[in-house]
């Protein structure tokens, strides 16, 4: 259908718009078996009434061809922001109502659960999966339009390709949303953004809305979690299994016994968990979860630079990754031997200190070391684990980190190293789009270095830009350059990798990891 546009609607059209939209997410959510006849009906009179429409619309529906709602659900929220119905001008009341609106076809938490479980017992894992994916895209809460706009590319480097993203699907904050905030009273329901009590929730200025969020039910090493999907995947079917209870993340024995129950309930998918500390750990340590999804990540293609082997496991093959941040793989069909390895080297790695590469276990009773697990399976060798090696200890010369990103790349990266970039995927702030584009305006001769100016929005990468001024000069082509600068910061994502290994790529540090790996009661092969 060709777009509306809304300023020049007067309020009788508006409405008739509005209502017709409506029967057009009606025939998509019937299309795509989020509704069924009957509720149609209901979800008819709730969109009348979210939309304050008096009733339903008796022109003829268009046949469309629509995989997903999110061009339909933009002219929905266009024109009831027309109508008043909230705030225009704020971007997360747009996203909030436009959350609701889908919210009115969504099949009922309970419904969801009972039709993976189903699919689960009578086709297996990965039809239950395809299903649950396929209702989050659907629905639009898994933001497939936003998560399009993303800028990706692959940068070789001595550890194999590292896949660069930035992140544009999340828009940043204006100040009139910055002040809302400000002024908003203090809350504490849900108590995170992963809380099963996420479901439904309407969302506010500073919480985003979730009436389109479900989750399914497992039992992992005895104890209750949930299996749901990230609105902004950074992989295919990027996918979160939090704990029942709001409770700190953790990383021992058990942690690892139910990362292996996970994989062997869903052995097409890689499951792995943040470490437990901050500043080598994700953002959201105060609920217990792992990260997950259908897909092989850099990492998990490396090969092995030392093997090694632990004579009392004759059946796990292990070694040390070429990879620049510090880890060990355990390769082995019994996923209780490789457990068995595995909690060997958490429990050594916990108290393991070398002050001749700078590794302390503990600053006082404070503890530094923790590792991050990743683990996939494999038809052929079987249970795949890497234990990346983890050290969160602060100095004068680094207050963000010793094995954190240095201060020379914070132009690029100044964030923790998670568990997705420890696997090789770097999320690389929004502003890079624009100021890489400004730096290749410089490298044409297109626009003049004005990084050392006052005020500069290009000041953070003044350092930078002068090495590549030297290394490339200033006549370069638009697209050599615009290769150049992908390679360019694809290269400092894999120093900044090297920054977070805890034993370093020289021959002292491989010494240094091998006497590690001796400790645990390894060989080299």
């Amino acid at each position: 259908m060709q777009a509306l546009n809304v300023s020049e609607l007067t309020p009788e059209q508006r409405d008739a718009a509005l209502a017709l939209d409506v029967e057009r997410l009606l025939r998509f959510g019937r299309k795509h078996k989020l509704i069924r006849e009957l509720d149609d009906i209901v979800a008819r009179n709730t969109l009348l009434d979210l939309l304050a429409l008096s009733e339903p619309s008796g022109e003829k529906v268009p046949r469309e061809d629509l995989d997903t709602p999110a061009a339909l659900l933009d002219e929905m929220v266009e024109l009831a922001a027309a109508k008043g119905l909230f705030d225009g001008s704020v971007p997360q009341y747009r996203i909030n109502f436009e959350t609701r609106i889908m919210g009115a076809l969504m099949p009922r938490e309970s419904e969801v659960c009972k039709k993976f479980k189903k699919l689960y017992a009578k086709k297996g894992p990965e039809a239950a999966t395809d299903w649950f994916y396929d209702l989050c895209v659907v629905s639009n809460y898994i933001r497939t339009a936003q998560i399009a706009r993303n800028i990706q590319w692959n940068t070789a480097t001595p550890y194999g390709e590292l896949e660069i993203t930035i992140n544009l699907t999340k828009p940043e904050k204006d100040p009139k949303v910055i002040a809302m905030e400000r002024l908003q009273p203090a809350a504490s329901y849900p108590k995170c953004m992963l809380c099963k009590e996420n479901i439904g929730y309407a969302g506010r200025i500073n919480f985003p809305a979730r009436q389109t969020h479900r989750i399914v039910p497992l039992n992992l090493a005895g104890e209750p979690f949930y299996l749901q999907y990230s609105p902004y995947a950074y992989f295919h079917e990027h996918c979160i299994i939090l704990h029942d209870s709001h409770k700190p993340m953790e990383m021992d024995r058990n942690t690892l016994a139910q990362i292996f129950d996970f994989v062997s309930q869903f052995p097409h998918y890689t499951c792995g968990s943040n470490a437990d500390l901050p500043i080598v750990g994700g953002s959201i340590l105060s609920h217990s979860h792992f990260q997950g999804g259908r897909y092989v990540f850099p990492m998990q293609k490396a090969d092995i630079a030392v093997a090694l082997r632990d004579p009392r496991y004759p059946n796990v093959r292990a070694g040390i990754l070429n990879w620049p941040v510090s880890a060990i793989r355990l390769v082995g069909r019994s996923s209780q031997q490789v457990q068995n390895v595995a909690n060997n080297i958490l429990t050594a790695w916990r108290e393991y200190s070398d002050e001749s590469v700078g590794i302390l276990a503990y600053s006082g009773d404070t503890p530094h070391n923790t590792v991050t697990p990743i683990l996939h399976y494999d038809e052929k060798d079987g249970y795949i684990l890497d234990l990346a090696l983890r050290n969160n200890r602060t100095s004068e010369e680094y207050p963000d980190g010793i094995f954190h990103p240095h201060k020379e790349y914070h132009n690029i990266k100044k964030e923790n190293i998670g568990l997705i970039e420890v696997m090789g995927l770097a999320i690389l702030p929004a502003r890079l789009k624009d100021q890489s584009a400004a730096i290749a305006d410089i490298l044409t001769g297109a626009a003049p270095n004005t990084s050392r100016e006052a005020g500069s929005p290009l000041a953070v990468h003044a350092d930078w830009i002068d090495k590549l001024m030297e290394q490339y000069g200033t006549g370069m082509e638009r697209a050599a350059a615009e290769a150049a600068l992908r390679e360019e910061i694809g290269m400092v994502f894999s120093h900044v990798l090297e920054n977070a290994g805890v034993f370093k790529q020289d021959e002292a540090g491989q010494a240094a990891f091998l006497k590690f790996a001796a400790s645990v009661g390894f060989k080299k092969c």
